[in-house]
């Protein structure tokens, strides 16, 4: 892994001291210019990165909201449920934690997930464990520590592309196969870093979602393995985000890490957010690989963090460690929300295909990624729409229900795909949201069945013969 081993960590160039003259005591100054050049308002490659597509579209439809329109919410995978009361009640109690801490966060936590790992069949050093302010974080900072371009899958999520702009580097594109969301497909993989080579480009790293966002999808593990090998072959880190682990619709077939195929070269990252509804409170953790590489990728890490946010908050370390042990009470409430996910996904799954649009089975995570493509004649002769842009602006401004198109995910602007989470529907209350976990036939619950409809109607509309 030579490249990969020997990236440096990005070092700011100094700028170069200013020269100062100072005229002759018997010669006047030159009058100063009229009009100075303002700096920069920013950054240029800050500037050319966009606001995330989720939190955008989520400020627009609360807005909506506000002002009166009915909405429905399915533009980001905000996790609706309330907080695990034997969750909230260990951070209260660990409020009283003010001390910064070590960089790669309490051993306490480290030990945590490395026993959540490794009852998962990935046996982990604690001291390979590296803990932050939620994973997107650590991914942009593995990004930084890694060096060189990236290649993400397409489609991907939101802010895989933007990060490796921000890192310096470039997202380098591949298609995922069929069905098979967040792993590039394996034979173009190799295609495209050879060509990025031969062009000049450094490609460093690989990142993969395993399940995926945005299609709800879980590549298969001969794809996962010839990835792996062709990572090896390439000398590229395998950057694996697994922060949908646990939401899986079938626990008895989990998603298979890369971590399984080239433990030498690939970083896990996971968290709290989706599986037990914490985003809020922004805490996730890497696992590093237990190979030379690797631990000098996680030294560069943990100067990176040092220097970007010191160390994770401290009450959120305890009651994280508290969780990564999977006492009864949380491994349950995993399960219910998994439940739960699973029944809401497949009930709005099938308003879009009875609506015409084409989907892949969803068995993972909240989210639907359909696509309209079977409907581009009728969409274009009744409402104008030719991409994804118009199909969320269309049902949007008439409908109220908010998605995102492909675009936002690396796809052509012309691709009539949105991406759909079902993560908002399950009540605009916690009693309602806590029924909803608990209930043994949750799509007779009134709100979800409201809900459901209200999709039902915009699809109906959309697709529909014109008035």
């Amino acid at each position: 892994m030579s490249q990969a081993a020997q990236a440096p960590a990005p070092q700011a160039t100094p700028a170069p001291a200013p020269q100062v003259t100072t005229a002759p005591a018997s010669q006047s100054a030159p009058a100063p210019a009229s009009r100075a050049t303002p700096p920069p308002a920013t950054s240029h490659r800050a500037a050319a990165v966009p606001m995330s597509a989720t939190l955008a579209a989520d400020a627009a439809l609360e807005a909506r909201r506000r002002a009166g329109q009915r909405v429905l919410a399915m533009t980001s995978g905000e996790i609706g449920l309330p907080v695990l009361p034997e969750l909230r009640e260990r951070l209260a109690a660990a409020a009283g934690e003010n001390a910064y801490g070590p960089v790669a966060g309490s051993a306490a936590l480290r030990e945590a997930a490395a026993g959540y790992w490794s009852r998962r069949g990935l046996a982990t050093d604690p001291g390979l464990v590296v803990a932050g302010p939620g994973s997107k974080a650590l991914l942009y900072a593995l990004l930084l520590a890694a060096g060189g371009d990236v290649v993400v899958p397409v489609p991907s999520w939101v802010s895989y592309a933007a990060q490796a702009r921000l890192a310096g580097g470039q997202p380098l594109p591949v298609p995922i196969l069929p069905g098979q969301g967040g792993v590039p497909d394996p034979a173009r993989l190799r295609e495209t870093v050879l060509a990025a080579r031969a062009a000049g480009r450094d490609p460093r790293a690989v990142v993969v979602t395993v399940p995926d966002n945005p299609t709800g999808t879980v590549a298969p593990a001969a794809t996962v393995r010839r990835l792996a090998a062709v990572a090896r072959d390439l000398d590229l880190f395998v950057i694996s985000d697994e922060i949908y682990g646990d939401l899986v619709h079938d626990p008895a077939r989990p998603a298979v890490s890369p971590a399984v195929y080239a433990p030498e070269r690939t970083v896990v990252t996971t968290g709290l957010t989706k599986n037990l509804a914490v985003g809020g409170w922004r805490t996730g953790v890497a696992r590093l690989p237990d190979s030379r590489a690797g631990r000098e990728l996680r030294d560069t890490l943990l100067s990176v963090a040092s220097q970007i946010w010191s160390s994770p908050p401290a009450p959120v370390q305890s009651a994280a460690a508290y969780a990564f042990t999977e006492p009864p009470e949380i491994t349950e409430r995993i399960a219910a929300s998994r439940r739960l996910h699973a029944t809401v996904a497949r009930a709005a799954a099938a308003r879009f295909t009875g609506a015409g649009a084409h989907l892949a089975p969803v068995t993972a995570t909240c989210y639907l990624y359909p696509d309209f493509e079977p409907l581009r004649a009728r969409l274009a002769a009744a409402h104008g729409i030719t991409d994804g842009a118009g199909l969320v602006r269309f049902l949007v401004e008439r409908h109220g229900v908010g998605v995102l198109p492909a675009s936002a995910f690396g796809e052509p602007d012309g691709a009539l795909r949105v991406r759909a989470a079902t993560s908002r529907l399950y009540g605009d209350t916690d009693e309602r949201r806590t029924t909803a976990l608990t209930s043994p036939d949750l799509l007779a619950l009134p709100w979800i069945q409201e809900a459901l409809d209200h999709l039902g109607a915009a699809l109906a509309d959309l697709t529909g013969p014109r008035p």
